[in-house]
């Protein structure tokens, strides 16, 4: 039997409802190139495969990755082992359209999604199951809105597709998750490199509590606009 390893904060899904609820959310078919972060035993991915064209799983576990060899030698799913966060995705799908998905350890979702909207080709759609938490953060709306929010719906646009409970997983996280989709704006919020700097600096000095600083500079008005109390 395998045993998780908690320094790479392994939760695996157990239940097949869930699992199908993040396919669904996936919008897949046979011409689809799929980028499945952390496959870990293969559940989800063997469930992506009968759906999708392509498969690139990255698993970081050495432990696993022959496992999933083996268990996908017939299929249209190539195993990557390496670190997801340090990868060149844009080598890995040779420029083509792709989705993203993964049941990701808690640990590295900020992270991730950050590495996604900055490092990576956009790709069409994304859904991560996270925290739950962490996904009514970023699914926030004004008056509401965090840093993350913020920052998350810069590039895409949120929504949370169903909330997963801690006994669906194994070994059982001490809180509950969310399955989360992120559908990437077509166009840029900001028009070029220089704005997009100056609207996360922005963004970072109101929740430094240098809000009074920010009130002078450019209004209350403003401020509230963008759910920043």
């Amino acid at each position: 039997m395998f045993k998780a390893k908690k320094s790479l904060g392994q939760n695996f899904l157990i239940n097949p409802g869930i699992l199908d609820k993040i396919i669904a959310a996936a919008e897949l078919d046979k011409n689809d190139t799929v980028i499945e972060i952390g496959p870990g035993t293969g559940v989800l991915t063997k469930k992506l495969a009968e759906q999708a064209g392509r498969i690139i799983a990255v698993e970081k576990d050495r432990r696993l990755i022959e496992g999933l060899k083996e268990k996908f030698k017939n299929a249209s799913v190539e195993i990557i082992e390496g670190d997801i966060l340090k990868l060149d995705v844009g080598e890995l799908i040779e420029n083509s359209p792709y989705k993203a998905v993964g049941n990701i350890p808690y640990y590295i979702t900020s992270h991730l999604i950050k590495t996604i909207f900055e490092k990576w080709p956009a790709p069409e759609i994304i859904i991560l199951t996270v925290q739950k938490e962490v996904a009514q953060r970023i699914t926030a709306k004004p008056p509401r809105m965090n840093l993350l929010a913020l920052s998350v719906q810069f590039y895409a646009e949120p929504k949370i597709v169903s909330f997963v409970s801690r006994g669906s997983f194994r070994p059982m996280p001490k809180v509950d998750s969310a399955i989360i989709k992120l559908a990437p704006l077509r166009q840029s919020r900001v028009g070029d490199h220089e704005s997009k700097d100056k609207f996360f600096k922005l963004i970072k000095t109101a929740f430094a509590g240098k809000r009074k600083q920010l009130k002078n500079t450019i209004g209350l008005e403003i401020l509230n606009k963008a759910g920043i109390k």
